[in-house]
C-alpha cells in the first residue's frame, strides 16, 4: 500500500513504483555545511505494525521500526545492515547525508529494506525530536533505537580545548540523552529495545584519554539506571562495550588506519551483538564485552 501524501511531505514521486521519496523539514536550521535539513524516507509497504504472533526465523525483526544514530560508517553501517537483514524497517540517523544515502541504496538492494534518511546533529535537541517523530510517523511506531553516534577529541586533560571537551561531551552525552529521552515514550508504548553503545574505555581508567573516558563511563551508568527505570514498562536496555574496533574512529589517526584487518574487532562482529540485543523479547541483555582477545594481557 502507497503511503497518501501528508502535511508537510514535498514532491512525492515516482507513485507507480514500490518505493516513495518524500521530505520532510527538519526544524528551520541546516546541521552544518555537509548535510540538508531534510528527512528523505523510502517506503514500500504498508506502515509499520508490530507483529502480534511469530516471526519468520530468516527475519526476527520483521515488522520492527529501528533508529541508528552514527549510522553513516563503521559500527552505525554494520548495525544498519545487520537489523535490515533481520527484517527490521531502519531509520538512519548522521550528518553526512550522501553516505546515509548510498547507505540506504546498499540496505534496499541487499536486503529489501525500508529505509528512512535522516541526517541529524544529535546535538541539537530540535532535530533529535525531529528524527524520532518523522521515525514513528513513517514507519508507525519505534521498537528499536541504537545510541551509536559517538568521537574522541584530544588526550591529556591539560592539553584538552574547551571545544574539544565540548565537542565530546556535546555528541557523546548530550546526544545519547536527547534521543533516549525522545524516544522511551515509544520504546515504553512498543516495550522495544534500547541499545546503547559504550566502550572498554567506559570500564576501565582511561590515562591517555581522561574525558572521552568520563563520557563513556556516564553512557554505562545512564543505561544502566534507565534500565531501572523503564524495566517494569518491558523495555529492555542493553550496553554493547568494543575495545577497538576497524573504523574512522579516532582523532588524528583512525583505527581503520592504525590497524591490519584481523588484528582488532570488526565493524560487524559489534553489529552482530547489538542485533542480537534486539532481538530479545522478554529477556534483556544487560551488558556484552568485545574485545580484541589480546586486550587484557596489560592488566
Amino acid at each position: 500500500m502507497e503511503r497518501s501524501p501528508q502535511a508537510g511531505d514535498i514532491n512525492p514521486i515516482d507513485r507507480g513504483r514500490t518505493i516513495v521519496t518524500f521530505e520532510r523539514t527538519v526544524g528551520d536550521r541546516e546541521h552544518d555545511g555537509s548535510t540538508s535539513s531534510a528527512i528523505a524516507s523510502r517506503r514500500k509497504n504498508e506502515p509499520h505494525r508490530r507483529p502480534s504472533g511469530g516471526m519468520a526465523a530468516d527475519q526476527p525483526l520483521a515488522g520492527h521500526a529501528a533508529i541508528v544514530t552514527g549510522a553513516s560508517s563503521g559500527i552505525g553501517s554494520a548495525t544498519a545492515h545487520a537489523l535490515a537483514r533481520d527484517g527490521a524497517d531502519v531509520a538512519l540517523a548522521a550528518r553526512r547525508e550522501a553516505k546515509l544515502e548510498e547507505l540506504a541504496d546498499d540496505l534496499e538492494t541487499d536486503h529489501g529494506a525500508t529505509t528512512l534518511v535522516a541526517p541529524t546533529d544529535v546535538t541539537e535537541e530540535d532535530a533529535v525530536a525531529e528524527l524520532i517523530d518523522g521515525t514513528v510517523d513513517a514507519f508507525g511506531g519505534l521498537d528499536i533505537l541504537v545510541n551509536n553516534a559517538g568521537l574522541a577529541r584530544g588526550s591529556a586533560v591539560e592539553e584538552l580545548s574547551t571545544e574539544e571537551y565540548r565537542t565530546m561531551m556535546g555528541v557523546n552525552v548530550d546526544g545519547c540523552f536527547f534521543t533516549t529521552r525522545a524516544a522511551l515514550p515509544h520504546l515504553r508504548a512498543s516495550e522495544g529495545n534500547l541499545i546503547f553503545v559504550g566502550s572498554f574505555a567506559g570500564q576501565y581508567p582511561r590515562p591517555f584519554n581522561p574525558v572521552y573516558a568520563a563520557t563513556k563511563w556516564w553512557v554505562r551508568g545512564f543505561a544502566h539506571s534507565v534500565a531501572g527505570a523503564v524495566g517494569e514498562a518491558g523495555v529492555g536496555v542493553t550496553v554493547v562495550n568494543p575495545s577497538e574496533v576497524r573504523t574512522e574512529f579516532g582523532d588524528d589517526e583512525s583505527f581503520e588506519e592504525r590497524f591490519d584487518e584481523g588484528e582488532v574487532t570488526e565493524p560487524d562482529e559489534i553489529a552482530d551483538a547489538i542485533a542480537f540485543a534486539a532481538r530479545q523479547d522478554r529477556s534483556t541483555v544487560s551488558e556484552l564485552d568485545l574485545f580484541r582477545r589480546d586486550k587484557l594481557s596489560d592488566f
